[in-house]
């Protein structure tokens, strides 16, 4: 048998498993599946708090609004921002942390981790990290994939950098042209819990032009619901670890920690 054949078919066929595997964690994307079986991953901590999430930025124009009201309303958030976008911002981003918001890292490029190998996706988050630890004084502690989207090469990077990854249990779906405040608010409060993760975004870069005006409109009545409901809103450092869910009496290991 022809040595060189034999490795090729051997190739060919290891290829698509070897594909499936990188993907495997793609599966956490799935938002009821993540919340039932990853909760830490998915954003989950204790039950008297929302961690308040917004994404994309900073962005000049827009995120200096946001500051503005959710000083307003004595409320901090955690902002995962893009390195992109924080380079070209970065009297901004030192604001921001110096007003005593959770600074957290989204990439550098608002592109898919699934299209990228192990070195492009570590390349990634380590530059970002770098830059917004250097306009900080400290390096961000926790990380989110653009599109919520995880590989294995992800995991990796993350360990490699010392970032925990973390989703969300509930969004407002802002970044959409059709969006509304009041869309963005039901969206949000549907699947609204005491412990679980609110996902918007702070700056259109990524989203439908203006979206941001949008979210910032829904904003306050979001706060005001949670409020009505008992809870206490603020960042993803001050909400603590959920206990593991359980399936049986078997533990199900999670992601996120405080």
């Amino acid at each position: 048998m022809n040595p060189a054949r034999t490795l090729l078919r051997a190739g060919v066929i290891a290829l698509p498993v070897l594909a499936t595997a990188y993907a495997a964690p793609v599966v956490s994307t799935f938002g009821p599946l993540r919340n039932r079986f990853l909760p830490r991953l998915a954003g989950q901590g204790r039950p008297g708090h929302v961690a308040l999430t917004l994404d994309d930025g900073p962005d000049h124009l827009s995120t200096p609004h946001f500051l503005r009201l959710l000083d307003a309303r004595q409320v901090r958030a955690t902002f995962f921002l893009l390195g992109s976008m924080a380079i070209r911002s970065a009297a901004l981003v030192r604001e921001m942390a110096a007003s005593g918001h959770e600074i957290a890292l989204h990439g550098w490029a608002h592109r898919p981790l699934l299209l990228r190998g192990p070195r492009a996706t570590y390349d990634d988050l380590a530059r970002a990290r770098d830059l917004i630890g250097d306009l900080t004084g400290t390096p961000p502690a926790l990380f989110r994939p653009p599109y919520g989207v995880m590989t294995t090469g992800t995991y990796l990077a993350c360990r490699r950098l010392g970032l925990t990854p973390v989703l969300w249990t509930a969004w407002g779906e802002d970044w959409r042209a059709r969006a509304t405040p009041a869309t963005v608010h039901h969206t949000v409060t549907r699947d609204l819990r005491g412990g679980g993760t609110i996902l918007l975004h702070d700056s259109d870069c990524t989203s439908a032009t203006g979206s941001w005006r949008t979210t910032l409109a829904a904003l306050p009545q979001i706060l005001d619901t949670c409020a009505e409901q008992g809870l206490h809103v603020g960042p993803l450092r001050d909400h603590g670890a959920p206990a593991p869910a359980r399936v049986g009496r078997r533990p199900i290991p999670g992601v996120y920690r405080a």
